[in-house]
């Protein structure tokens, strides 16, 4: 098969062109310092990641505040930030003619509750989630929250933002009638639900400028019996064709208390790739389908077939950072991922995470019989990165 789907720029609607068609989805990567700031450690993944061979990475997810972290490790974006150390990293991220994307957050319901005190659209009292509501008032403040992010992102020199409408975050909660239970105008109907992301995409757009990419990674379902599902999706992605969004990075699944993982739930292949057909139909904004792709074949077909403008990669390149380029060479057809015999809730994401610090270090990788060891350091690191939270934010 011809390499040259993968190797083809992609130019966004907003006039910004991705040298090829591979991207860092996203992760949790952990390396924040404590206090909000970038590190050293981070900095070099970044410039790792991009001497690879990718077009464009994503961090995730980057706060507004200091007031609804996923992590204790999530980056923090505001007047009060090391901006020198934000400027740093957006250079490194462009090593080799890449991109760096903040991908902006709000944990809600879902924040981490020993730095936090959770709200999400409703009040929810749950085995493993509890949470209170936000006023209208906090709602209605988001967007502009959002919005001085995505400027300060652009001041910093980033090349684009994606905002986060999946996994069970808040944007995500909005939408999900499973954490939605308003009756405002923010609930009840889709169009009620999806009235919070429309207005943040608006308000995003109106700070950053015309020519400056805004992305959207929103969930094709969270795999939830009677959560977000993937003809609600549908609806969401025709009202998004109407706003000025550059990309939409399909996903899915939630870390709601007991969900199975996407890669749980789904076969051998990528997860999303059907659903992103049937969104095609909806919308001309580039499409980036994240999730599941193992074999160059896969990734190869997605995007000459037209399912996927743009292949998101996260494991995959956790295990080999220089995937893109072997790729994009044809070189190599598929990494190698670690097998686990019967990991804990939580263990594999530790093991992966602890790797991507391995990564940034430049230290020999994991092997998967070190799973324990991985969790206990991924634990303990939480915690110490919590005291400093604590001591800087309150």
């Amino acid at each position: 098969m011809s390499h040259s789907a993968l190797s083809a720029p992609l130019t966004l609607p907003c006039g910004a062109t991705l040298k090829n068609r591979i991207a860092k989805s996203a992760m949790s990567d952990s390396l924040g310092d404590g206090a909000g700031n970038p590190t050293e450690d981070q900095i070099r993944l970044y410039e790792r990641w991009a001497t690879g061979g990718l077009a464009v990475s994503m961090i995730g997810e980057v706060q507004g505040t200091p007031d609804f972290p996923e992590k204790p490790g999530n980056l923090v974006l505001n007047d009060q930030s090391d901006h020198g150390m934000f400027e740093r990293l957006a250079r490194a991220g462009a090593t080799n003619g890449a991109g760096l994307w903040l991908q902006l957050g709000h944990a809600g319901a879902m924040a981490d509750a020993p730095i936090s005190a959770p709200k999400g659209p409703s009040a929810l009292d749950l085995s493993g989630l509890t949470c209170g509501a936000l006023s209208l008032d906090e709602i209605q403040a988001l967007p502009a929250e959002f919005a001085r992010t995505a400027s300060l992102a652009k001041q910093r020199g980033f090349h684009g933002v994606e905002l986060h409408a999946a996994h069970g975050f808040l944007l995500n909660q909005f939408l999900s009638p499973l954490f939605n239970k308003r009756e405002d105008a923010y609930g009840g109907s889709l169009q009620n639900r999806m009235r919070l992301l429309l207005e943040v995409i608006s308000a995003v757009r109106d700070a950053v400028g015309p020519a400056f990419p805004v992305g959207l990674k929103l969930n094709a379902t969270d795999q939830l019996e009677g959560g977000f599902a993937e003809d609600e999706a549908l609806e969401v992605i025709a009202a998004v064709d109407k706003t000025a969004v550059d990309l939409i990075d399909i996903s899915g699944g939630t870390y709601f208390p007991g969900a199975a993982s996407s890669s749980d739930r789904a076969g051998s292949g990528p997860y999303f790739l059907d659903f992103a057909a049937r969104a095609r139909a909806k919308t001309a904004i580039p499409l980036m389908v994240t999730g599941g792709f193992k074999t160059l074949a896969q990734a190869e077909s997605a995007v000459a077939e037209g399912k996927a403008d743009l292949v998101g990669l996260a494991r995959a390149l956790i295990v080999d950072p220089d995937l893109p380029s072997f790729w994009l060479s044809g070189a190599r057809e598929a990494p190698l991922f670690p097998r686990f015999h019967n990991p804990p809730e939580g263990g594999v994401t530790a093991w992966f995470t602890m790797q991507i610090t391995r990564i940034a270090k430049g230290e020999a990788a994991l092997g998967p019989d070190e799973l324990e060891a991985a969790i206990a350091a991924y634990e303990s690191r939480d915690q110490a990165r919590r005291d400093v939270w604590t001591a800087r934010f309150g």
